[in-house]
């Protein structure tokens, strides 16, 4: 004996004006379910959250010191020429370490960056231009540290 189901409904022609409320009814069951279904998804849908820390503008050495630039001694520009560093990021992680000259450097620099700078007057010196968070290319500051022990001596005008 054949097995009959009450929610299911055998398929007759759709001329049939008995059938129109049928169909209307199924359709608003079916937009019923995929309303459901979407919802569903959604509410089910991983999100992934990720905390961006600020970037370090200096390390210190400890609470009440000096700041210390931060920055390998093999990483610095020759005398006379500049190099744009990434705070945060390690060594071997930095932008290509190409030294070159100061001029336009500040155009490449992206936000956050440091332009370092070895004035060929006094090579124990290392300017450090400080490259705004949310503008490319635009110095907000300017700190010099010495190059032998990386402290931190005095800041200048942009």
């Amino acid at each position: 004996m054949p097995a009959h189901f009450t929610f299911c409904y055998r398929l007759q022609p759709l001329t049939e004006p008995t059938n129109m409320t049928t169909v209307f009814r199924d359709a608003s069951l079916l937009r019923l379910f995929a309303t459901t279904l979407i919802a569903l998804s959604a509410c089910t849908r991983r999100t992934r959250t990720i905390i961006v820390a600020p970037t370090p503008q200096a390390e210190t050495v400890a609470p009440g010191t000096a700041a210390v630039l931060g920055v390998p001694p093999g990483h610095l520009p020759k005398p006379g020429e500049c190099r744009v560093w990434i705070p945060g990021v390690p060594p071997g992680r930095q932008p290509r370490p190409k030294s070159r000259d100061c001029a336009g450097i500040a155009s490449v620099a992206p936000p956050g960056s440091w332009i370092l700078y070895r004035p060929t007057a006094d090579r124990r010196l290392v300017h450090v231009r400080e490259v705004d968070r949310a503008r490319v290319g635009v110095v907000v500051r300017v700190r010099v540290f010495e190059v032998e022990s990386g402290r931190f001596l005095r800041e200048e005008n942009p």
